[in-house]
């Protein structure tokens, strides 16, 4: 088992390019909004409910699919409502159900990531879509997070375009696969 953890600010292409290497590689995307979004109807974004239910689901997530050697590439927009220990509990399940785990880092300057923020198509999952609230979470610290592990792979994406950043980070993946 492989988990593919893309990650990178918001409007940087998680989910298009995410969703793009699972069916490259023919894995199941697990996407930030699924988790978001079911806790979110229960529970406000941020409060401690929302990010222990948020937490489980990803943990149990990522160990179900280890015990079944199942792939999957995953999404994530790291900020401050999400333990920076979640990172290392990540690393620690995966790699307890015999699975390993690929960082994938997406980058974008924050001048595209405010002009692709309101393109209506982030709408489908209630994502963030105000260059303004954008603006505000990265200078109030809500968007502050740690740095994550070394990535196989780093893809500008407002450099190269979906397909070619898809390539480069399936090649990456089939590489560390090959590695064991």
């Amino acid at each position: 088992m492989l988990l593919a953890f893309l990650h990178g600010p918001a409007a940087s292409g998680k989910y298009t390019i995410g969703r793009r290497v699972a069916d490259e590689l023919g894995w199941p995307l697990f996407h930030n909004h699924l988790t978001v979004d079911l806790v979110s109807a229960l529970f406000a974004f941020g409060s401690p409910p929302f990010r222990a239910l948020r937490e489980r689901i990803w943990l149990d997530t990522f160990e179900e699919a280890g015990r079944a050697g199942q792939s999957l590439v995953f999404t994530f927009q790291p900020e401050a409502t999400v333990d920076p220990a979640f990172v290392e509990r990540t690393i620690e399940v995966v790699e307890r159900t015999g699975g390993r785990i690929a960082f994938v880092e997406l980058t974008c300057p924050d001048e595209v990531v405010e002009e692709r923020i309101a393109n209506e198509d982030r709408g489908a999952f209630g994502k963030l879509r105000s260059a303004a609230f954008h603006r505000e979470l990265r200078s109030n610290g809500g968007l502050d997070f740690p740095p994550l592990p070394e990535p196989i792979a780093t893809v500008a994406t407002d450099k190269v375009d979906a397909q070619e950043a898809v390539a480069q980070i399936a090649v990456a993946l089939r590489a560390r696969l090959r590695a064991g």
